[in-house]
């Protein structure tokens, strides 16, 4: 019995052994890589939050360019590109090699650490360049051996301690077994009932409806959304589709969120985000029935007739006060005051990672103040900001 049953019982004990690395790897880079590898601009586009960008790998563009003079085409991962086949057309190069997961890129950083550590108690060394506009340095695996003899101390983590031995081992240890992914939780009943609720409350046909669903996308497309219940959260977004609930997302990726979607309706929709959650970029956004209700309250119970719904030109689209100027003022304030914090967080946990970029004036101080909106003529300021 034991020589008929080893051979099935042999391969479950490996993908479980498998799984605990996988799940032991993925907390060293939870720890140890996000912060600097979980942001739009990380260092040379490898973004670590999710498995879609290890698997995306790096490119040497630059996110930001202050001396560009056109506009670059976006890299947004799960918006510019959807597998790995893609992003290589865009120029993105592999940090893993199936073939042989000693040569990858991402096995011979931390090798590269290992070999050249930050001393245990000396000043930090002043062959690190860690000025905003540094020139990154984003060797494809061809130009590795020539990166570490120019740069032998820029093994990863970058400027940091290296891992530690039992950390090191188990990230070679997963690289070798060909990286397998960290098993994550499906989404809950409970979930799938929140996104359906919530898809049909976006999505109604009466011109009233449709504009207030524009309205909420273009204020919550950066929200990471979640449903409350569950103290370890799926995460979500709002995004726009070409196809209505109960389809597959066929989703619609323009560059801003108020561009032109392109001909046909649209449909809001709420898409699985399988990341990690990294607090410098985490915008956390509960939908409950208490800000449904809110949003009744604010959008459709007013008294007012949405004749026909704005357009996309760019005249338009780029100023909300006309594109939403039926909207009542008031309605729109109260909803703005309602998520005062949630919006100055847009500006300061944004697409863009680095404070210098993000806010040109951040030795400044700053005053926000917020007027009772029933001590104000809120129609009057709107007619002018129209």
């Amino acid at each position: 019995l034991y020589v008929v049953l080893l051979p099935w019982l042999w391969p479950v004990g490996q993908v479980r052994a498998d799984a605990d690395l996988a799940t032991r790897a993925d907390a060293i880079m939870t720890q140890r890589c996000m912060v600097c590898h979980g942001c739009y601009d990380a260092p040379c586009q490898l973004k670590l939050e999710a498995r879609a960008g290890l698997e995306r790998g790096a490119s040497k563009a630059r996110v930001y360019d202050g001396a560009r003079l056109r506009a670059a085409e976006p890299t947004r991962l799960f918006d510019d590109a959807q597998t790995a086949e893609q992003w290589r057309e865009k120029g993105f190069y592999p940090v893993l090699d199936d073939k042989s997961p000693e040569a990858g890129l991402m096995y011979r950083m931390l090798e590269l650490k290992q070999a050249h550590p930050l001393p245990a108690s000396a000043p930090m060394p002043d062959v690190f360049d860690l000025s905003l506009n540094r020139d990154q340095q984003c060797p494809k695996p061809g130009e590795f051996d020539q990166f570490a003899r120019d740069y032998p101390m820029w093994g990863m983590p970058f400027a940091l301690p290296g891992l530690n031995e039992e950390e090191h081992r188990t990230m070679l240890d997963w690289l070798a077994a060909g990286a397998p992914p960290a098993a994550r939780a499906p989404i809950s009943d409970a979930e799938q009932a929140a996104i359906k609720r919530w898809e049909t409350f976006l999505n109604g046909d009466s011109n009233k409806e449709r504009l207030m669903a524009r309205y909420l996308f273009e204020h919550l497309f950066l929200a990471n959304l979640y449903f409350g219940g569950n103290p370890d959260p799926a995460w979500f977004r709002v995004v726009r589709s070409k196809t209505p609930p109960g389809e597959p997302i066929d989703l619609i990726a323009t560059r801003r969120p108020f561009d032109d979607p392109g001909p046909g309706r649209i449909y809001y929709r709420i898409q699985h985000l399988p990341l990690r959650p990294l607090a410098k970029i985490q915008l956390p956004y509960r939908l409950d029935d208490a800000r449904m209700a809110r949003y009744r309250e604010l959008f459709l119970a007013p008294d007012y007739v949405v004749e026909t719904l704005p357009d996309y030109s760019p005249e338009l689209a780029t100023n909300p006060f006309k594109t939403f100027q039926v909207i009542p003022a008031t309605s729109r304030y109260k909803y703005l005051l309602d998520e005062a914090q949630y919006t100055i967080m847009n500006f300061i946990k944004g697409p863009v990672c680095r404070g210098q970029v993000a806010l040109n004036v951040i030795d400044d101080h700053f005053w926000v103040v917020f007027a009772n909106p029933d001590d104000v003529d809120a129609e009057h300021d709107e007619a002018f900001l129209a």
